[in-house]
């Protein structure tokens, strides 16, 4: 049986200072259900990852990005699926963020961010946003 293959867009919201970041928790039922992760989905077909990104952040988080940056790219297989990711700085934005489909959502310090809350994947996108902000 061939893996599920899913290419996920995902925004790593940081308020004005750029030295807190945005995250959502996901649903218990979910893959990886129970993890913090940076919010964002699947990059659907005719799609580019930034199209992608902007209008999943509307959806997820009810607000309107106006600039972005792209930040790394990386794959990860688990048992189950492959996923290929792009990951986003979102820089400005109009609006609140907030947990629009009633995820919890909150605004973390980036040095406080722990790996071992978000799925492994997101390992190295944690490593360098951390680094980033330390130089």
């Amino acid at each position: 049986m061939d893996k599920q293959q899913l290419w996920i867009s995902a925004g790593i919201i940081l308020n004005a200072q750029q030295d807190k970041v945005f995250i959502t928790q996901r649903a218990a039922k979910a893959h990886q259900g129970g993890f913090w992760e940076f919010a964002g989905g699947k990059v659907e077909q005719n799609e580019t990852a930034e199209q992608a990104v902007i209008r999943e952040l509307h959806e997820e988080v009810g607000i309107d990005v106006t600039e972005l940056e792209h930040f790394l790219s990386l794959a990860h297989d688990y048992p189950e699926k492959s996923l290929k990711f792009d990951f986003f700085l979102v820089t400005l934005f109009e609006g609140e963020a907030y947990g629009k489909e009633g995820q919890p959502g909150k605004w973390v310090d980036i040095g406080a961010l722990n790996p071992a809350d978000f799925p492994e994947a997101n390992a190295v996108v944690l490593d360098k946003l951390q680094l980033r902000v330390m130089s």
